[in-house]
């Protein structure tokens, strides 16, 4: 016969479980299963992803379609993944999962100056190449000399290239939001493809890498065949 002690110990432990809600972590979820009376818990780690806060602005791609809005609603599935509602400048709803979003910047906390920042956002998401250079003021040229003075840094430091850093070369200033991403996009372009190969983090472009010399070369001689009036072009 059991013991009325341990009966009673073992029931009160059955009790706490049973009533209690579990409490979650930022970054991991405990999911405790309850078993039959005086049995050993087992539990099962759920590893919820990373996620951009609500409010951040964010660049996404929706069937191939590239996007910009703000982040409404934030949301992770069973399997910990994110998923986000993110409405556009129009009002317009989406729900895309967390490796849809390109790009995220965060919401200033005033309200005049986050709508600032959104409608220049929305602005700047079609803008073409030439309107980035010229919106930065980094020309062609200087954007060589920027891979060139990466290029020269010693091996320790990866020939890594950002789009502060690019402002902060170029213009000796910690670079805004908004020209964070400006160079971001600049850095993506068919130009500084030329110069740097795009280095991801789950699939999003979060930096670039210079290319040795002779990779430059053989770049820069194909994109001079359709772009000969390139600054880059001219010897």
């Amino acid at each position: 016969m059991m013991n009325h002690s341990l009966f009673l110990l073992c029931l009160g432990a059955v009790s706490v479980n049973a009533f209690v809600q579990p409490q979650f972590a930022n970054v991991h979820r405990r999911v405790f299963v309850v078993a039959p009376l005086c049995s050993a818990k087992t539990d099962d780690d759920v590893t919820l992803q990373n996620a951009f806060g609500v409010g951040a602005f964010v660049e996404f791609q929706e069937k191939k379609r590239t996007h910009v809005g703000k982040i409404d609603t934030v949301e992770h599935k069973s399997s910990g993944g994110a998923r986000y509602t993110i409405i556009d400048s129009e009002g317009k709803k989406y729900g895309v999962a967390d490796k849809a979003v390109l790009y995220s910047m965060p919401s200033p906390n005033s309200v005049g100056q986050a709508a600032k920042l959104f409608d220049d956002f929305c602005r700047a998401q079609d803008a073409p190449d030439v309107s980035l250079q010229d919106q930065l003021d980094i020309s062609p040229y200087l954007l060589e000399m920027a891979w060139e003075e990466v290029s020269a840094e010693d091996d320790e430091g990866g020939h890594i290239m950002t789009p502060n850093a690019l402002i902060e070369l170029v213009h000796s200033h910690t670079a805004s939001a908004l020209e964070k991403y400006l160079a971001w996009k600049l850095l993506k372009t068919d130009l500084a493809h030329v110069f740097f190969k795009e280095i991801k983090d789950h699939g999003r472009v979060v930096a670039f890498k210079a290319k040795t010399e002779k990779a430059v070369e053989a770049a820069k001689q194909s994109f001079c065949k359709s772009h000969e009036d390139s600054e880059i072009c001219f010897v």
